[in-house]
């Protein structure tokens, strides 16, 4: 407690460090996350598996669903730490800007990247806090709170998971008994074109070649 009991401002460096801490530690539970959901898919794909010997359609389809909703959540986690790693990057610029300023400067990137960290359900809570000592710090403005809505769109997302994409993973998990098989690339098709290119220069320059040779 400083002087008529006031509570002295903490030191910038001291909190850039703190928050860089924090980050790491929320990137720790991240991958802990991961491995635990794909320790649980691992499962899951067994009992696809084995539901498939027996010809049973329809738990093979909610077994498949059950797979695709763990790989959309491992790939929104490891987004969540791309936006980790963003803002402890960042956190590394500020010290430097300390270093040489005096003082922290405001970021665009981690305003945006705070943004989408606290409407992350596994790391929203220490992100506001942090988000708001951040606003305190002067490093992001005041941020609007659409939390709730991303999330409930997120859950509808997975329950409207399209049947094309649960037969895309019957394909794989069956080697083709059950499902569809994914479309090919529709890159591929186009490739032959330049070819055709190729033979009209040839007839081009055969033309003049012969036009050349009536002239002389």
């Amino acid at each position: 407690m400083g002087l008529f009991g006031k509570t002295p401002e903490r030191n910038p460096k001291e909190l850039v460090n703190e928050w860089s801490h924090k980050l790491r530690k929320e990137g720790y539970q991240l991958d802990r996350q991961i491995r635990s959901i794909q320790r649980e898919e691992e499962k899951v794909k067994k009992s696809l598996k084995e539901a498939a010997k027996k010809s049973d359609r329809e738990t093979c389809s909610i077994l498949a669903k059950e797979v695709l909703r763990a790989r959309k959540a491992i790939t929104k986690i490891y987004t969540s730490k791309a936006h980790l790693n963003s803002v402890q990057l960042q956190m590394k610029n500020q010290l430097a800007t300390l270093r040489v300023a005096g003082s922290l400067s405001k970021s665009t990137e981690v305003m945006q990247a705070m943004q989408k960290l606290v409407r992350i359900p596994e790391v929203s809570h220490t992100m506001q806090e942090m988000s708001k000592e951040m606003m305190k710090a002067g490093i992001i403005e005041e941020m609007l709170d659409e939390t709730m809505d991303v999330l409930e769109d997120d859950s509808q997302e997975m329950e409207d998971a399209a049947q094309h994409e649960i037969d895309k993973v019957l394909w794989e998990l069956t080697e083709g008994k059950l499902g569809e098989a994914p479309a090919p690339p529709v890159s591929e098709k186009a490739e032959p074109a330049p070819a055709v290119e190729e033979d009209n220069e040839e007839e081009l320059e055969e033309m003049q070649s012969r036009l050349a040779a009536l002239k002389n």
